[in-house]
């Protein structure tokens, strides 16, 4: 499931006190020296091991570097304080290097999958170079490359809430299918049906095209402050409806604003309360649920005179 697919789940723990700016570092730095590496290693087994599959997962690989760079970027630029230009904040720089992020893999994909055409089209399959084993052995290094990368990626982006660092890890997961389409028409080349190894190419275009689309959807769907969903807000309404003095809760409305949620509530309290005493309420409210909802930056409450 993709990023911007994985829905915003109920948080009732304490925010932790985890070192966001070190796990931001190291996912990039795992991310970018891992693809350079791979890049070069999948580059070199194509070209020598006449495989034009693997020369385009290798450029797939290399893609990986500039979306893990764009997805640093997001991120730390997300973290940064709210200002007098933008009092909201900066979360919705994820939003933007997610969709960086999709146009980066719709090309690319498009890209692999124009010269796979081109060479199926062209027939003579004859002529076509069968791969060497180098090349097969380089699609076993990266399916298990990119998988690994893809986990730590994916438990580092649970760990900030990041829509982007997601959008990454299921970017090194496209690699994983791309790979095995690599492997599968190298295997086939080289048993004999030389016309696999474009046909893999072409695979690898489709597997690439959807992920690219699911992030590029799952990001615009954030940038519209979409819902975060009937089930965290039904959650939601059940917590705070549980805490003291609160007769009623009247309405609770919720919207995503990057990787962050912003609250609007109406509850009903006691209306013959002094005013300091109802604002107490609010503020109790208020304060515990962004403690105990890490995703909440930010929760309005009205208060309305309970219902006599």
């Amino acid at each position: 499931m993709p990023a911007n697919k994985e829905n915003l789940t109920v948080n009732t723990t304490s925010k932790s006190g985890i070192d966001e700016n070190a796990i931001i570092r190291r996912t990039s730095l795992v991310g970018i020296a891992g693809n350079v590496v791979l890049s070069a290693f999948k580059l070199f087994a194509g070209i020598v091991g006449s495989s034009g599959a693997m020369v385009s997962d290798a450029i797939h690989s290399l893609s990986d570097v500039f979306a893990t760079f764009i997805a640093f970027l997001g991120v730390r630029l997300s973290k940064k304080a709210a200002d007098q230009e933008h009092p909201y904040g900066h979360e919705r720089f994820e939003c933007v290097a997610s969709l960086l992020l999709g146009l980066i893999l719709l090309a690319t994909g498009l890209g692999i999958g124009k010269v796979g055409l081109e060479r199926i089209l062209a027939g003579s399959y004859e002529a076509l170079p069968v791969p060497s084993a180098l090349a097969l052995a380089a699609a076993v290094v990266s399916i298990a490359s990119k998988e690994a990368m893809y986990w730590y990626t994916r438990h580092c982006a649970k760990l900030l809430n990041s829509p982007a660092f997601m959008a990454d890890a299921w970017h090194h997961r496209s690699d994983v299918f791309s790979s095995i389409g690599s492997l599968t028409g190298i295997a086939g080349a080289m048993l004999g049906f030389p016309v696999m190894d474009p046909i893999a190419s072409v695979i690898i275009c489709l597997f690439i095209l959807k992920v690219s689309y699911d992030i590029l959807k799952g990001a615009i769907v954030n940038m519209l402050d979409t819902s975060c969903g009937a089930d965290y807000e039904r959650a939601l309404t059940e917590y705070i409806a549980a805490q003291k003095d609160v007769v009623w809760v009247d309405a609770l409305h919720s919207r995503m604003f990057g990787n962050k949620a912003y609250i609007d509530l109406a509850i009903q309290v006691d209306g013959s309360l002094p005013l300091r005493e109802a604002h107490d309420i609010a503020q109790r409210i208020h304060d515990s649920v962004e403690e105990r909802f890490s995703e909440v930056k930010h929760i309005t409450i009205y208060l309305n005179p309970a219902v006599q």
